[in-house]
């Protein structure tokens, strides 16, 4: 997380994994949704809230993806969602935005979206974000052919459409219009490394080294010929003071193909909310040069070494949010030394 905050990258990070009692059961969310499942992802949120480059927590991932999950799982999502907000709010951690992960599935991303963002009166049942995992532009499309005219909501993007082989990316330039900016900017490419299902951008082999696929190389060039949307800072910064106040719908007896209710599970863990878990928070730890650098190859198609050393590249003037004398402060530095030798006091948050 360090590294992450000296080269100006923020995370997103989805509170669940695949290991047992991790996540919720999309066909049997009531055995799931338990105490010892909402101790697991307390103590995420305890460990990494401590990083102020934690952008956001995911409450789940494409949890919803068929008609049998669609009427079931709904309001535990939602009582998810509540349960991460009231305990970053009693236990006085940093305030960081709770969402969610949807699937790229017509039927239900419109009606889930809604009902996430309802509230019975009580914002904490109200998700903060809305991200979309849309594989819709696919090979040659456009902004209307590829749906992305009606993506253009209040949510943020997966892409990455594998069906038409190199990838093209052209969403790119979608995506970084001035269209889309009014809502969003930017999104999240599936995925990093090359796996069974054939999204990868790079090859990891055995030893480590990376071998970069030509769905890098594509991408990297896309992302270099597409200017930054011409949206004026203060025109963004208005656009998003306006949806950030914008009232909380209340909740409908009926969603589109969802098995919804008015009224959330009770929490199994109350008690836990209140008197938190025993998590250790995550803190910075100093960076030597010897840090930045990558012991690992980092290959080129053909299979050459891909230019010099590999170095995390570290943002102009790396900057840090800390908390003096009660008030939050952007505090920069003009080094990397400057940067490790305050990123590790007791004041930084």
């Amino acid at each position: 997380m360090t590294l992450l905050a000296a080269a100006g990258i923020f995370l997103v990070l989805d509170v669940n994994s695949p290991l047992e009692n991790s996540h919720i059961n999309r066909y049997e969310p009531w055995n799931s949704y338990n105490k010892e499942y909402l101790t697991r992802i307390f103590k995420v949120v305890e460990q990494f809230s401590g990083y102020n480059n934690t952008l956001a927590f995911f409450a789940g991932n494409e949890v919803i993806n068929d008609e049998k999950s669609a009427l079931v799982s709904p309001k535990f999502v939602k009582a998810v969602v509540r349960d991460l907000k009231s305990y970053i709010e009693y236990n006085k951690l940093r305030k960081i935005p709770v969402g969610y992960s949807a699937a790229d599935d017509l039927n239900y991303r419109v009606s889930l979206a809604k009902y996430l963002e309802c509230s019975n009166g009580d914002s904490s049942d109200s998700i903060d974000f809305y991200g979309v995992n849309s594989y819709q532009w696919c090979g040659k499309q456009s902004f209307h052919t590829s749906g992305y005219s009606i993506l253009s909501i209040n949510s943020a993007p997966r892409f990455g459409c594998n069906e038409v082989q190199p990838r093209l990316f052209e969403e790119i330039q979608a995506i970084y219009s001035e269209t889309m900016a009014q809502v969003f900017c930017g999104g999240l490419v599936y995925e990093y490394s090359q796996e069974p299902n054939n999204y990868g951008l790079v090859n990891v082999n055995s030893d480590g080294a990376v071998k970069l696929r030509q769905d890098f190389i594509t991408l990297k060039d896309q992302l270099a010929d597409t200017p930054d949307p011409d949206l004026p800072k203060q025109s963004r910064i208005k656009s998003f003071r306006q949806n950030s106040a914008s009232a909380i719908p209340f909740c409908k007896d009926f969603y589109q193909g969802l098995g919804v209710t008015t009224s959330l599970p009770a929490s199994p863990a109350e008690s836990i909310i209140r008197q938190g878990v025993a998590g250790q928070k995550g803190s910075f730890v100093p960076l030597l040069e010897s840090d930045l650098e990558s012991h690992f190859q980092v290959l080129s198609q053909d299979g050459s070494n891909y230019g010099k050393q590999v170095k995390v590249s570290l943002v102009p003037r790396p900057n840090h949010l800390a908390l003096r004398s009660g008030k939050w402060e952007i505090l920069e530095f003009d080094s990397l030394s400057e940067f490790s030798s305050n990123i590790s006091s007791d004041s930084f948050s």
